[in-house]
């Protein structure tokens, strides 16, 4: 694997740059992009020893993995947007492998539910489960197409253009905020029909966005929904790929990704940002600091607290909640996908239709089955897999873990925390390999490596002080925050990255052209034509 990005030296540090980005996660890498296509030279410092955030990948004994990357939907039709956006910040380099139709399987004990893509094909499959629900299910239908068409536009608008904000309190824009923002998933799910089974296989993705119904804005919810609707994809050549070719983009208008570069502060003097300090103590000047740090990071450690209280930032940061953290276990088999017969498709494990209950009994006694298991095949997803790791295959197990199970280890080095450390990780691993083998019983004997991530490594790795997978806690107070966008009341400092809008690689890119937009304001339009219009009309 090569590893993405240049190591920082200072002597790679030259001339002038128009915009300094912290972090290289996918809203960091979009914005830089896109502000390279508008012929300005960024720079992106990175803390960890490769680029991409949540995308990049992993080598361990032969094998690889992707950290944060299982599925992405809507890029195989390169008319939608999300694949005009991909093409664009890739220079068209990005290239997509479809799964199969039966995208995610739900399982509640031995129940198992496909969700198979299409609109008709998820609906005709639900109904030989629960034939007297169509009514039910094609309302829900017709709810997340409209909370896409409707509300997520206008909260992109309503950060994009802060005019835009002062049609909150109008008619048109309640009526939205109130119908699909304001309401959590599980009363919208309640509105639609009084089947508990339903209503728990329909909130089944909730792991992709880590809060159940019952905490959860139906807002995020739709998104996700909707956003697999038509199926999944995958990167050809893994997930690493995606800021490899997005690098090239950054680097034709004179800018670089360094890694190994921590930012230590964002430099602010008289009220506007203007570069940023290493944590070796070099300053970098900058008329533009961006942030895709989140807004944890940004506002509560890179602003010193006399420039934080710029922000409103003690204030602010205690309206809003860290996500949950999580483990997840990397194996590899000296089998081929093909030999194993995996599949493409993700598997789900509940323990309960009631996704809510089940969590709380889960956080009350953690040594009971966890309330959410999934299960990723990389390597079947990849069709360049074979060429570059022939003979050999991997699974991807996610689990929700809190940080204070593991906090009594913080602070030890990486890959030295002790004794106690692994015998713990030993445990937990077992527990998800059982759960692997329930579902996937051909790979029982043939695990040659594993190793679990806890959310320490994600600490580590990722900067996320409480090992959070999802940044913000997407709950309706978080999207009442009208001060969460791309421009800061710091002059010439902005913020990127999935806290933005919502977690996930689709909208973190998104984000990047938030963002974007914000700076450039109408030369975006050069870029992305018609985003302006459409946005405005929106709102």
């Amino acid at each position: 694997m090569t590893f993405v990005g240049t190591k920082y030296k200072s002597e790679e540090i030259t001339g002038n740059y128009d915009a300094i980005i912290v972090g290289s996660g996918m809203g960091s890498l979009s914005t830089a992009a896109l502000l390279s296509k508008a012929g300005k030279r960024v720079l992106v410092l990175e803390k960890h020893y490769t680029a991409g955030g949540f995308t990049h990948s992993y080598s361990r004994h032969g094998y690889e993995w992707d950290v944060g990357v299982h599925y992405i939907g809507e890029v195989h039709k390169k008319l939608s947007p999300l694949r005009v956006l991909f093409d664009i910040v890739t220079d068209g380099k990005l290239e997509w492998s479809y799964m199969e139709e039966t995208y995610d399987r739900i399982f509640f004990g031995d129940e198992g539910y496909d969700f198979v893509a299409g609109e008709e094909n998820f609906l005709a499959n639900l109904l030989k489960h629960f034939p007297n629900e169509r009514d039910a299910l094609k309302n829900y239908i017709k709810l997340i197409k409209a909370a896409n068409k409707l509300a997520i536009p206008f909260l992109v608008s309503s950060k994009v253009f802060p005019q835009a904000m002062g049609k909150l309190t109008s008619p048109l824009s309640d009526s939205i905020l109130a119908k699909y923002v304001r309401r959590t998933t599980a009363d919208v799910l309640a509105s639609l029909t009084t089947d508990k089974k339903l209503r728990g296989v329909l909130a089944g993705q909730w792991g992709d966005y880590g809060l159940p119904p019952a905490q959860s804005s139906f807002v995020i919810h739709a998104a996700v929904a909707h956003h697999y609707l038509d199926g999944g994809n995958f990167p050809v050549g893994g997930a690493s790929q995606i800021a490899r070719t997005i690098e090239k983009v950054i680097q034709k208008s004179g800018g670089k990704i360094l890694v190994n570069a921590g930012v230590d502060e964002i430099l602010v003097r008289n009220g506007q940002a203007i570069g940023v300090r290493l944590e070796n103590g070099q300053e970098i000047l900058s008329d533009r600091i961006i942030s895709g740090a989140g807004y944890f990071n940004t506002f509560g450690k890179l602003l010193s607290p006399e420039n934080g209280n710029l922000v409103s930032a003690p204030e602010h940061l205690q309206t809003i909640a860290p996500s949950i953290g999580h483990i997840c276990l990397y194996t590899g088999m000296k089998h081929t996908a093909r030999e194993l017969q995996l599949p493409t498709g993700n598997i789900w494990i509940y323990g309960d239709y009631d996704h809510d209950a089940s969590m709380k009994r889960f956080l009350a006694s953690p040594n009971i089955d966890f309330p959410l298991v999934y299960i990723s095949f990389p390597s079947a997803k990849d069709p360049d897999w074979e060429k570059t790791h022939p003979g050999r295959s991997t699974i991807d197990v996610i689990a929700p873990a809190p940080y204070a199970w593991f906090e009594k280890w913080k602070g030890t080095p990486w890959r030295k925390r002790g004794a106690g450390y692994e015998e713990y990780k030993e445990e937990l691993s077992q527990r998800l390999l059982e759960d692997v083998y329930r579902h996937v019983p051909q790979t029982r004997g043939k695990i040659d490596y594993y190793e679990l991530s806890t959310p320490l490594s994600t600490e580590h790795f990722g900067n996320y002080s409480g090992g959070q997978l999802y940044g913000i806690d997407h709950t309706v107070q978080r999207f009442s925050q009208d001060w969460m966008r791309p421009q800061t009341p710091i002059k010439n400092l902005y913020v990127t990255g999935q806290d933005l809008l919502f977690c996930g690689v689709a909208s973190a890119l998104s984000s990047g052209v938030m963002t974007a937009a914000s700076i450039l304001g109408g030369d975006i339009a050069e870029i992305i034509p018609g985003f302006g219009s459409q946005l405005r009309q929106a709102s």
